[in-house]
């Protein structure tokens, strides 16, 4: 996507311009986007609302200097339950829980199986069972 966007002068009245601009930041913010797909759309067109944009679409797998322009990455939900069935982890309720192009999996796993193999298991433990109780 090439963006072509105009710069205006900032408004004479700083509190107005900082009132705009916490305005889009928080209409930006709950957005879960990545370099491509819906997300990215949806962040531009909110953009598109305070400045002037032109966007262009890049096929997947075009070429583009030393890169490819990859396939788009689109997320609904994600969730990890504690054995009690009460969600611990919840992309609905911040979608920085999920890396973008994470790929889907449906197992149960056990808290060891799970646990970092770079990370010190009772510092991972002792963080894990804080929001497994909460």
């Amino acid at each position: 996507m090439a963006i072509e966007a105009k710069f205006y002068e900032p408004a004479s009245e700083p509190l107005i311009c900082g009132e705009k601009m916490y305005e889009m930041v928080a209409a930006l913010y709950p957005i879960c986007r990545s370099i491509t797909g819906e997300g990215l759309r949806a962040t531009l067109n909110k953009i598109g609302d305070y400045i002037p944009l032109h966007l262009s679409e890049v096929a997947t797998g075009t070429e583009v200097f030393d890169w490819e322009i990859p396939k788009e990455w689109n997320i609904r939900d994600a969730f990890v339950k504690n054995p009690r069935g009460e969600k611990i982890i919840d992309f609905k309720k911040s979608n920085l829980h999920v890396l973008n192009y994470s790929i889907p999996i449906h197992e149960k796993m056990s808290l060891e199986a799970r646990r970092p193999k770079d990370t010190k298991p009772d510092v991972w433990r002792a963080s894990v069972e804080a929001k497994m109780s909460s």
